[in-house]
C-alpha cells in the first residue's frame, strides 16, 4: 500500500492530516491536530482496517464542516 494523505480544511485553516502508511509489520494511521500539534499513531494489523478508520474519520470531519482533501 502506497501512502494515503487526507487534509481537513476549515474557515481557511488545517484541521487535521491524516496518513496512513504501511509500517513493520502493520499499517500506521498518523493523525496531526493543527490546533495542538500533537500528533497521535494507531497501528492496524490490516490495510483495510486503516483505511476503513480513515474513512469513518473524514466522514466525521465533514459532518463537522470540514472539507476534506
Amino acid at each position: 500500500m502506497s501512502e494515503l494523505v487526507r487534509e481537513a480544511v476549515k474557515d481557511d485553516r488545517r484541521v487535521a492530516l491524516l496518513r496512513c502508511y504501511d509500517g513493520e509489520g502493520s499499517t500506521v494511521v498518523e493523525v496531526e491536530a493543527d490546533q495542538t500539534g500533537a500528533r497521535r499513531f494507531y497501528q492496524f494489523q490490516t490495510a483495510p482496517e486503516a483505511f476503513r478508520f480513515v474513512q469513518e474519520a473524514v466522514l466525521a470531519l465533514q459532518y463537522l464542516g470540514c472539507t476534506v482533501s
